[in-house]
């Protein structure tokens, strides 16, 4: 599934240089796995303060690839635990794993855009 908006994520990165893009977009590829282990393991033991963090910062994240569906739903994780809402969790972070790859597919399949 497409999660990005190709044509908001070119207009955005228009005015980078390409070797910064490139690794903008290695590094969401590379930490992606970490940072979905890290929040499962938040979930397990109910940490909302590092799910929040990770979650908010996941968001930052995705905010620069113009991928609306995992942005909203780290939002989400975001907003329940700062709350303390356990409820939902696991369900949101199977979501987001699943939008997340379907991320790193999108932006496996721009990269070559980029490379110079």
């Amino acid at each position: 599934m497409k999660v990005i908006n190709k044509e908001s994520l070119l207009e955005t990165f228009q005015y980078f240089d390409k070797p910064i893009v490139v690794e903008i977009i290695d590094i969401f590829i590379n930490e992606q796995p970490k940072r979905m282990e890290t929040i499962e393991k938040a979930i397990r033991n109910k940490d909302f303060e590092t799910i929040k963090f990770e979650a908010h910062s996941l968001k930052g994240v995705i905010a620069n690839f113009v991928a609306d569906l995992p942005h909203s739903q780290a939002r989400d994780l975001e907003i329940k635990c700062k709350e303390e809402d356990s409820s939902g969790l696991e369900e949101l972070l199977e979501a987001l794993k699943i939008s997340t790859s379907d991320l790193v597919d999108d932006l496996n399949a721009l990269r070559p855009d980029f490379v110079e």
